[in-house]
């Protein structure tokens, strides 16, 4: 069965009659990226942004659609629906569905050790209200 980047990478290369090399060329990435990710049954690891990009660009598809498709195949569920992604209103950052997503992959162990950063880095951001 394949994954959802697959999928989707197949159904536009058969719709739009296209080969590897028409998507890579299009969107700048290597043929063999292209292939690799169209035929790889388990992505390992996110790709890069700049993959992500091109490839978006080489299947004419919006960022988002390819960005969801690889995290889907990398095994990390994107919170928020497609439908706000485009707005300002309620726009999802995909840094945030990223973390979210990888947050429950680990341990809880790590996951403490997670949230002391992060309250960590909170409370250095937030202004300091002068003692009296």
């Amino acid at each position: 069965m394949a994954n959802a980047l697959q999928q989707l990478i197949r159904d536009r290369l058969d719709h739009k009659g296209w080969s590897y090399g028409d998507v890579a060329r299009r969107g700048g990435v290597p043929r063999s990226t292209v292939h690799h990710l169209a035929t790889t049954e388990r992505v390992v690891r996110m790709p890069q942004s700049a993959t992500l990009e091109g490839l978006s660009k080489g299947l004419e598809l919006p960022l988002d659609t390819v960005r969801r498709a690889a995290a889907e195949a990398c095994g990390i569920h994107v919170y928020g629906s497609p439908d706000t992604a485009g707005s300002d209103a309620g726009a999802i950052d995909p840094e945030v569905d990223l973390l979210i997503a990888s947050v429950q992959k680990l341990s809880a162990d790590d996951r403490r050790h997670v949230t002391a950063l992060v309250e960590s880095l909170l409370d250095r951001s937030a202004p300091r209200t002068p003692e009296k």
